[in-house]
């Protein structure tokens, strides 16, 4: 059902990066704005809306449960919704494709409506495991039917009304908590969530632009929210702000190749996205965030990025959760800093679209790059900025975010870097290439 033909592609230096670009949407926004236009009344616009298969996912099961959804001129995206408590049983199982989020944050959509859905996937996303969204939104009243190991294909028999629930997240999740809020929307009464270390509040901005009450308060240095439930969220204009891990491969391009100088516009700067960024000009990259603006209260800067000298650094164990899906392309520009450079507490990333740990240091060895994996993270040893070895075949495991990480390492690579399969990258960033090619003309 999900078979697809493999892309193999082979990247090698193309010269110095030089001009401006734009990325994509941010695809955790895409998929808030939609969910949320699909819930309020009236007609929403989106513009900025990431087009990669994730968030099509996204849009195809809104549009399964009765929203009206589609692409209007000048890349704006119009919704009509169908109001709280207003979504339809629908007729076939939610084929999530690749996406996590958009699987984990509509099991809590679902769970507080009187509909019954069951969400497929594709080979990658039906091994990662779900139990730790179904355990707390079972407390509703919701009932899971999951594969062996809580994975997909997975059965949700929503409950409507629901119980409000109290949760204190054990592991910080944006998802958890995002689809514990969802849940929320429909249900009486007051949801509370506490996340024991604040993680991307994409959900709590929105909804606040949405017009439903959502109260955020600071404790014991995480973060308590309370969500009014029965909410009527109000149609809107909604802008999505570039997306900052799609960005992150571009940045890293221009830190590495040598006599490069880039502008990546209109990006998302959330202090719980931008950890990499902030990261970087720790380690002595040349990085500024040009021309800051709040968008539809999401923080947004130009990011002007120059070839850089990177000095190895041990990650400062707070910045992991604002940076933990950007941590493939890191580990590639770590190859390129002097000295070792180290990062723990990456359990997470042994149950993303891969085992990201395991993938990218047998990726690092592929292509000459000394590599020392322990259960929570990677030793890596820097090239001080000369280009790696190269050559080789990387497994990029259905995961794009693999694939773009040893595409840019190919760009300074004395061999080209082949990669198996550049298919996956339509997930989040379908110009990847023709972005990195436009920069290098």
């Amino acid at each position: 059902m999900h078979a697809h033909d493999p892309q193999p592609m082979e990247f090698g230096p193309l010269g110095p990066l030089q001009g401006s670009t734009r990325v994509p949407g941010d695809k955790s926004i895409s998929h808030r704005a939609l969910m949320f236009s699909a819930l309020a009344r009236g007609r929403s616009r989106i513009q900025g809306l990431s087009g990669g298969g994730d968030v099509m996912s996204t849009a195809a099961a809104m549009r399964a449960m009765g929203a009206t959804i589609a692409r209007a001129g000048d890349g704006i995206w119009e919704v009509d919704g169908v109001g709280t408590g207003g979504l339809l049983q629908p007729a076939q199982a939610l084929d999530m494709g690749n996406s996590g989020t958009s699987t984990r944050l509509l099991m809590g959509l679902v769970a507080t409506h009187s509909i019954t859905a069951t969400f497929i996937g594709d080979a990658s996303l039906s091994r990662r495991p779900m139990n730790r969204v179904i355990e707390p939104l079972s407390r509703t009243g919701a009932e899971f039917t999951a594969s062996p190991g809580g994975r997909l294909p997975l059965t949700v028999r929503g409950i409507c009304p629901a119980a409000p629930i109290s949760h204190s997240l054990k592991v910080a999740s944006a998802q958890v908590k995002s689809a514990l809020l969802l849940a929320g929307l429909n249900t009486p009464g007051v949801t509370r969530v506490f996340e024991p270390i604040p993680t991307r509040d994409h959900s709590e901005r929105m909804l606040r632009h949405f017009g439903v009450d959502i109260q955020v308060e600071e404790r014991d240095g995480g973060r308590d929210i309370a969500l009014r439930g029965e909410a009527e969220l109000e149609a809107r204009e909604v802008q999505v702000p570039g997306d900052p891990s799609s960005a992150a491969f571009l940045a890293a391009a221009a830190l590495i190749v040598p006599g490069s100088e880039v502008r990546i516009e209109g990006v998302s700067v959330n202090p719980l996205r931008a950890g990499l960024f902030e990261l970087l000009q720790l380690m002595g990259g040349d990085i500024a965030l040009d021309n800051p603006r709040e968008v539809d209260g999401e923080p947004v800067a130009d990011l002007h990025v120059r070839h850089s000298r990177l000095r190895g650094i041990q990650v400062p164990a707070h910045l992991v959760p604002s940076m933990i899906d950007e941590f493939p392309i890191w580990f590639v520009i770590a190859a390129f800093a002097e000295g070792t450079s180290r990062a723990g507490g990456l359990g997470e990333l042994r149950v993303k679209e891969s085992d990201r740990i395991s993938a990218m240091a047998a990726g690092l060895a592929e292509i000459g790059v000394r590599a020392e994996e322990s259960p929570e993270g990677l030793a890596i040893e820097g090239s001080g900025g000369a280009a790696v070895p190269g050559g080789g075949t990387i497994l990029s495991q259905l995961d794009h975010r693999i694939a773009m990480s040893f595409a840019i390492a190919g760009l300074h690579a004395q061999r080209p870097v082949r990669i198996d399969d550049m298919a996956p990258v339509a997930t989040s960033f379908p110009a990847f290439q023709s972005t990195i090619e436009g920069l290098a003309a």
